[in-house]
């Protein structure tokens, strides 16, 4: 922390050299095809603690996987369609970074011990031309958990979700134990409610991704994705009453001395 402190009061106060990257439209060079922005390279502040270190700069650095790190909703959908069809399967759009976060919690439920599919590359499909997961399309909030430790430590026992399911889980206090779900399940848990899902068999409709029709208008939200999550059928629990509560075999909340 020292030489970090260091190099943000020295000469240049932290500061790195920013550019202009601009991305034109057509050879030509007239027209933006994206707003163009002052940009700087996190990579250049090395170099200043290199000018204000000298020789005492001690300087390192730490990768991870992409999948764990790193997937920018950035392009346009029709930018995104362009790169997808040139054979990029990160091509930056909504959709993809959607994607790719469904895929990272499917790991992180896997490494849980949860029996389900991971989805690979040669597994995306195409949906309004951008490469996605075809699922499970799985939400871990982060009241759920954010480090691994946190999820391996409330996702127990045998648990199994089918390819083609959707699931969302909430809650401080929420643990999960042998689930069977095909199809699409959610669980909210309030501040103060301690739920604990035990033998819970869901088998409906679920949830699917409908690509947008060409011809329709769409909320801007929707439309940056290129498709419609249709929500024909679920199951939902919203629990916001404090206490101990368990949701069993036969699908009902109860609540627990």
């Amino acid at each position: 922390m020292g030489a970090y402190a260091k190099t943000l009061r020295g000469e240049d106060q932290g500061v790195v050299l920013e550019f202009v990257n601009p991305k034109y439209k057509d050879e030509t060079r007239t027209d933006f095809k994206k707003p163009t922005r002052l940009e700087c390279m996190m990579q250049d502040i090395p170099k200043l603690f290199q000018k204000e270190m000298k020789d005492t700069a001690n300087i390192g650095f730490t990768t991870f996987d992409r999948w764990f790190t790193f997937s920018p909703a950035k392009n346009a959908l029709d930018a995104g369609v362009e790169a997808a069809d040139k054979g990029n399967i990160a091509p930056g759009t909504m959709s993809s970074a959607e994607s790719d976060k469904y895929i990272q919690n499917q790991r992180k439920l896997k490494f849980a011990g949860v029996d389900l599919d991971v989805t690979e590359p040669e597994d995306l499909v195409k949906v309004a031309g951008i490469p996605v997961t075809a699922g499970p399309r799985i939400i871990l909030a982060p009241a759920f958990g954010i480090t691994q430790e946190e999820i391996v430590d409330k996702v127990k026992e045998n648990n199994k979700i089918s390819k083609s399911s959707s699931l969302v889980l909430d809650g401080h206090h929420l643990t999960i134990k042998n689930l069977d779900l095909d199809g699409a399940l959610v669980i909210r848990a309030g501040n103060d409610s301690h739920v604990t899902v035990d033998g819970l068999t869901v088998k409906n409709k679920g949830w699917e991704l409908v690509e947008n029709d060409p011809s329709e208008e769409y909320e801007e939200t929707v439309a940056i994705r290129g498709y419609t999550m249709a929500k024909p059928e679920a199951q939902e629990y919203i629990i916001n009453e404090p206490g101990n509560f368990v949701i069993g075999a036969d699908g009902e909340l109860k609540k627990v001395d």
